[in-house]
């Protein structure tokens, strides 16, 4: 597949609506990302959106709007060095979507799977990607890993589970004024209230939703979408995360 730039208008609109502007470099690395996503994508599952435009708008796009938790200035001034860590990277949403639109981050794309850690090494490797990493792992045995815990100023984390739980997953990452970022839509009314509980557990506040910004070049993204986002204020307990699959089974804030 040919790396073609030309359906990628929308990309850059949207983007510079989020104060996020790309240039042609950018789109060049999206594009060739796209392409590996769609040819590995025949052999294992990595995604079930496979029309090219879409993946743009509702993969590319939306883990691009994970920036709108930080202030304005720093959307669009790249010289700016940051930490992520995207948990539960699976094929590499958000965090290499951000480590294409943010050259100066140190991004770490944690995922579990080990086929799917071979595709992000894949793309990291053909887009040069080199502020990037792919680390093999789950999170809740990762975050006792000392130079790991407490490491990183920005942690996201998109469509890998509720509020609650994805709060114990990250927290642990998380530096002191770090933020928790989580995409998501829908009726978050409950999610929402047990997630204020479960953050006062683990050292975290919850902030207020960032809705997605009203403008014709985000109107794919504008159906219910908003950034939940928590501020790490000390040191999350060493008693989490837990172990065993609790945080999914006994979520903290139920």
């Amino acid at each position: 597949m040919t790396d073609d730039l030309s359906d990628l208008e929308p990309l850059t609109a949207g983007a510079a609506a989020l104060g996020i502007p790309l240039r042609k470099e950018h789109l060049a690395r999206f594009a060739r990302y796209r392409a590996m996503l769609l040819d590995w994508n025949t052999r294992m599952n990595l995604t079930a959106i496979t029309d090219p435009a879409e993946i743009v708008m509702r993969h590319f796009l939306d883990s691009l709007t994970c920036a709108l938790a930080l202030p304005a200035d720093e959307r669009a001034d790249r010289s700016r060095l940051r930490t992520l860590l995207d948990v539960g990277s699976g094929a590499g949403f958000p965090g290499l979507a951000l480590a294409i639109a943010f050259p100066r981050w140190r991004v770490t794309l944690l995922e579990a799977t080990a086929k799917k850690v071979r595709f992000l090494e894949a793309v990291i490797t053909e887009l040069g990607l080199t502020h990037a990493r792919a680390l093999a792992g789950r999170a809740e045995e990762v975050a006792r890993q000392h130079e790991q815990r407490g490491h990183y100023a920005l942690v996201a984390a998109r469509a890998l589970a509720a509020w609650p739980t994805l709060l114990e997953y990250c927290a642990p990452f998380a530096r002191k004024d770090g933020l928790i970022i989580a995409p998501k839509k829908g009726d978050l009314t409950e999610e929402m209230a047990a997630g204020e509980r479960a953050a006062k557990l683990l050292g975290a506040h919850v902030l207020l939703p960032i809705a997605i910004p009203t403008a014709p070049e985000l109107d794919a993204l504008n159906d219910g979408r908003v950034l939940l986002v928590a501020r790490q204020e000390r040191p999350c307990p060493p008693a989490y995360p837990r172990g065993g699959g609790a945080p999914v089974k006994s979520p903290l804030g139920a």
